[in-house]
C-alpha cells in the first residue's frame, strides 16, 4: 500500500494567536500539495483556534495525561485535547523523557489513552550522543519501542513512530542518510515483531534538525515515511519548503 509522506510540525512551547497566520498559510498551501499529509501540533492553548483556522491539515497535541481526569493540576487529558480539536497526540518526545522523567511505561499509558479517546499517536524514540558513540543506539531504541508502543495488533493503524536522535534535535547536526536508513530499517523489524504484518504499514518519521535545505536528502532515505519538524515548522515559508521536498519525492 502506497502511503503519502507525513510531515508534522511540532511547535513546542512557541506560539500565541499571532501564529495563526502561519497556520493559515500552511493550510492554504496544503490544498495544492495533495501528495503529502500535513499536520501541526501547536501548544495546548492554540489547538482549538488552529483547528478553526486550518481545516485541511491535521491538528494534534504535543502530549496528554494518561488518566481520563482527576486531581492533576496543570495536566490535560486525551479526551480534553480531542475535544479541543486534536486528531493525534505526540507521546514520548525526548524533551518529555529528559525534562519530565517520563518512562517507557508512562509513554505507553499515554499512547493508550490517546487511542482510547479516538486519536492516533506519534511515539517518539531516539538515543543520546553518548549512547550512539558507545554502540548502543539500536538497543536503546529497541528498548524504548518495546516499552512505549501501545499493545495489540488492532492499534497498529493508529500508530506512527518518530525516530529522533536526541543529539540532533535543535542542534543543527544530523545523522547521515545511511545512518538514518539503518535505524529506520531496524525500527521496521521491531514494529513487525510487535504488530505482525500490520507493522509493515506503520509510518516511521525522521526528526532532528530537518530543514528545507536537507529535507529532500533525509526523506529519500530507506523506510523514511515523513518528518517530525521542530523549529523549521514555526515559519510557513520554511515548513512549506520541507513539505514541497516531500511532494517532489518520487518514491512510490
Amino acid at each position: 500500500m502506497t502511503t503519502r509522506p507525513y510531515i508534522v510540525g511540532n511547535w513546542k512551547m512557541h506560539g500565541t494567536r499571532a501564529m495563526l497566520a502561519e497556520a493559515r498559510a500552511i493550510d492554504r498551501a496544503a490544498e495544492r500539495l495533495l501528495k503529502v499529509e500535513v499536520a501541526i501540533a501547536p501548544p495546548f492553548t492554540l489547538i482549538h483556534a488552529t483547528r478553526k483556522e486550518a481545516t485541511l491539515i491535521a491538528i494534534g497535541a504535543q502530549d496528554c495525561h494518561p488518566a481520563d481526569g482527576g486531581a492533576h493540576t496543570g495536566d490535560i487529558s486525551a479526551a480534553m485535547v480531542k475535544d479541543a480539536g486534536a486528531g493525534f497526540t505526540i507521546v514520548g518526545h525526548s524533551e518529555r523523557r529528559a525534562n519530565h522523567g517520563e518512562s517507557n511505561e508512562l509513554v505507553k499509558r499515554k499512547a493508550h489513552a490517546a487511542i482510547d479517546a479516538g486519536m492516533s499517536v506519534i511515539v517518539c524514540v531516539g538515543e543520546t550522543e553518548a549512547e550512539r558513540d558507545s554502540g548502543k543506539a539500536a538497543s536503546v531504541v529497541t528498548r524504548q519501542l518495546n516499552g512505549s508502543l501501545p499493545d495489540g495488533d488492532e492499534v497498529a493503524d493508529k500508530v506512527t513512530v518518530a525516530y529522533e536522535p536526541v543529539w540532533a534535535i535543535g542542534t543543527g547536526r544530523t545523522p547521515t542518510p545511511d545512518d538514518i536508513a539503518d535505524m529506520h530499517r531496524h525500527i521496521r523489524k521491531v514494529l513487525e515483531k510487535a504488530y505482525g504484518d500490520a507493522g509493515s504499514e506503520v509510518r516511521i518519521l525522521y526528526g532532528g534538525s530537518v530543514k528545507p535545505e536537507n529535507a529532500a536528502e533525509l526523506l529519500s532515505a530507506d523506510e523514511v515515511g515523513g518528518a517530525l519538524v521542530g523549529g523549521a515548522s514555526l515559519s510557513a515559508e520554511s515548513f512549506l519548503g520541507i513539505i514541497m521536498a516531500a511532494a517532489e519525492d518520487e518514491r512510490e
